[in-house]
């Protein structure tokens, strides 16, 4: 399947052109997620612009995957190609010089002339936080979901074991993100190393779903969050939600999550 905005092979470096790779942090809040629209501020469009500006080149820059509006990064990578011979350090000075402070740029190394952050990633690690008690602090609201409720983490747990390893992951796909007919491919079918659900450490009330794997559909972990909680609330319990898996029906599934308490954590290489 072609994405938009991404090549269907990766890009072969030109001769003499090195291949810069960033790993970024950034808060998602003011932005229309990584990739980039005309005329909407998103991550990819003003690294994009920056980088053009630092090297007087037409800079492409090929993110590990997307995140969508509201959604943040701790470690997102990406790459570009560029003639320039500005110094890894004054990339990663320059760039964090002309960002806005809610995008930082961690580290730039050079990569071999094939690498591709989306292509070569193995996997990536995401985390979903969210509070569930009665009043959220408004220091916490963009980057935590609210969802206040009795929360038993038990419940959860059960049902985090049923999603360990390889399954079809329809019911928690994004209605509409792939075309039906489409063949090839491995289609909703995931594998799934680790899930967790975990107390925040002194914040009373808080939560952490982790989960890493070999990839995601769109919205993924955000219905995964949303259906979770709808267990750690009573509303499901362990063999509903492995009915929810088995069906492959989005419709099964409980509410997409707010994009607010999304993190990617980490992208996977060898």
């Amino acid at each position: 399947m072609t994405v938009k905005g991404y090549p269907e092979t990766p890009v072969t470096t030109a001769t003499g052109q090195r291949n810069i790779c960033l790993v970024i942090a950034f808060d998602g809040s003011r932005y229309k997620g990584w990739q980039r629209q005309a005329g909407l501020p998103t991550i990819q469009g003003l690294l994009e612009e920056q980088l053009t500006r630092m090297t007087g080149e037409q800079v492409c820059l090929y993110g590990a995957g997307r995140t969508d509006a509201g959604v943040h990064a701790l470690a997102m990578v990406a790459n570009f190609h560029t003639s320039s011979s500005i110094p890894l350090q004054g990339f990663r000075r320059g760039l964090n010089s002309l960002l806005p402070r809610d995008i930082r740029i961690l580290t730039a190394r050079e990569e071999r002339p094939e690498f591709h952050s989306r292509f070569d990633a193995l996997g990536k690690t995401y985390r979903y936080d969210f509070f569930t008690g009665e009043v959220q602090l408004p220091t916490t609201r963009l980057y935590m979901a609210h969802r206040p409720c009795s929360f038993d983490a038990d419940r959860v747990r059960r049902c985090l074991r049923l999603i360990i390893g390889t399954h079809d992951f329809s019911s928690f796909e994004a209605t509409g993100s792939r075309d039906p007919e489409q063949t090839g491919g491995r289609g909703a079918v995931r594998t799934l190393s680790e899930a967790r659900c975990e107390a925040i450490s002194g914040q009373p009330d808080s939560w952490s779903l982790t989960f890493t794997g070999d990839g995601f559909l769109r919205h993924m972990v955000r219905n995964l969050a949303g259906t979770l909680i709808d267990a750690g609330r009573g509303r499901i319990g362990s063999n509903d939600f492995a009915a929810i898996l088995a069906g492959r029906n989005r419709t099964l599934a409980g509410p997409t999550a707010p994009a607010c308490g999304l993190f990617l954590v980490r992208v996977h290489y060898r």
